[in-house]
């Protein structure tokens, strides 16, 4: 049986039905920006692979780490013995996160991450005598991942879990904020986070957000107040905040984490994709001494939870090699330069009938089309025009690695004007 056979008829793609007529185009190598189909064709990557490779594919230093960890050990448990990898990554995060975060605790992906989190905001208010709050509030639009825990407080209608609605917790949803990023938030915007905070907040364990940029619920940009104000309001109604930083994290929108922008600090944070550069599975939930001590303090006097690749030491020597590179690069100009580079770039798709609107923040341009997409014509479109652009929903977006320079930069956004314009739903 050829390997398309297989792929075709015995591999589930993610989102995706089996047989699905969806193309699927097989990958040789990747190297840079650029990814080798094996027909030869290269494609100008413009989603670092779902936001996570940002110092591009094949990159010699990380590869280099990683060769000289394998000859050392590639995994052993995390449970009653540690390593320097995982110890030289947790000082780099607690150096480069907000100053209150003084503990992680590593897992597999991001999605569980957010389990980890929300486990610790509930065992959290059990030690402390309050087993009852064990709901969460959360954001409409927002996404944060496919497990069961984390499909909870996915947005309701757009979280692609309709279909799990009635065994997922019932959690309190507040509506999107409005206020966009740059604009000052107005009372009315705050308004039902406040009513929800004042009405829930006896049987509320957190408040769960992705700051400033909501990702797969829509890519939307809020106000930094927004966030300011959430985090006061936490404060005054005795709320955990998580924050989500797992697809803001690590400069994607101009800070190194998206709260920076708003100047605060959450009680937990998850982060994930890029935290390895996109070379292996890994996420860490940091949270404060606060909360660690009042876990361990309570019964049964650990927190509970432990994944078996627990900060596997391959990827933890990714991770750390990954900040490493981010930090010893200037990286903010060089996102400041990629911001310039879609904004100039994206901006003909402003006057497109069938465009509804462009934002860019950062490393992130998004063309929301007036109508959803037609995958199984404009993904071929885009690889026709020599990149790789993955657009869901009315949302067409780019997230190129951070090395991509201006050259192909304005190929990807030329590919995607021209497209976007031809593009019949």
């Amino acid at each position: 049986m050829s390997d398309n056979n297989i792929d075709q008829h015995h591999i589930w793609h993610p989102y995706s039905a089996m047989n699905s007529e969806l193309p699927v185009y097989p990958v040789e190598s990747a190297n840079g920006v650029r990814l080798k189909l094996t027909d030869g064709r290269e494609l100008i990557d413009g989603m670092a692979s779902w936001w996570c490779v940002i110092h591009g594919y094949n990159h010699p230093e990380m590869n280099a780490a990683l060769e000289q960890q394998l000859h050392k050990m590639s995994h052993v448990m995390f449970g009653g013995l540690t390593h320097e990898p995982a110890i030289e990554l947790t000082r780099q995060l607690i150096d480069i996160t907000p100053a209150p975060l003084q503990t992680v605790f590593f897992s597999d992906s991001g999605s569980v991450s957010v389990e980890v989190a929300m486990k610790m905001a509930i065992q959290y208010w059990h030690a402390k005598g309050q087993s009852q709050r064990q709901r969460f509030i959360s954001l409409r639009s927002g996404y944060h991942g496919d497990t069961f825990g984390a499909m909870s407080v996915c947005d309701p209608i757009t979280g692609m879990h309709s279909l799990f609605k009635d065994i997922l917790p019932e959690q309190i949803f507040v509506e999107q904020p409005r206020c966009r990023f740059g604009q000052p938030c107005q009372p009315e915007d705050l308004a039902p986070l406040e009513h929800a905070l004042k009405k829930h907040s006896e049987h509320t364990a957190a408040l769960i957000m992705e700051p400033i940029v909501q990702g797969a619920g829509g890519m939307w940009f809020y106000s930094a107040e927004y966030l300011q104000k959430a985090r006061e309001l936490c404060d005054r109604y005795g709320v955990l905040l998580i924050l989500d930083e797992i697809a803001t994290g690590f400069g994607r929108t101009g800070k190194l984490f998206a709260c920076e922008h708003a100047d605060i600090a959450p009680d937990i944070m998850c982060v994930g994709k890029a935290l390895t550069g996109g070379y292996l599975t890994l996420a860490a939930t940091l949270t404060t001494d606060h909360v660690a001590a009042t876990i361990d303090q309570g019964e049964p006097g650990v927190f509970m939870h432990g994944p078996t690749f627990m900060a596997n030491p391959l990827a933890s020597t990714a991770a750390s090699t990954s900040i490493r590179l981010l930090l010893n690069s200037d990286w903010q100009q060089n996102i400041s330069r990629i911001q310039s580079g879609l904004e100039t770039g994206l901006a003909p798709c402003r006057e497109l009938k069938q465009v509804k609107e462009v934002r860019v923040l950062g490393a992130i341009g998004v063309v929301e089309m007036q109508q959803a997409v037609n995958m199984q014509t404009i993904a071929p479109a885009f690889v026709d025009a020599g990149v790789w652009v993955r657009p869901f929903g009315k949302l067409v977006y780019l997230m190129p690695p951070f090395i991509i320079n201006d050259d192909d930069l304005n190929t990807l956004t030329a590919a995607v004007v021209k497209v976007v314009k031809h593009h019949k739903v």
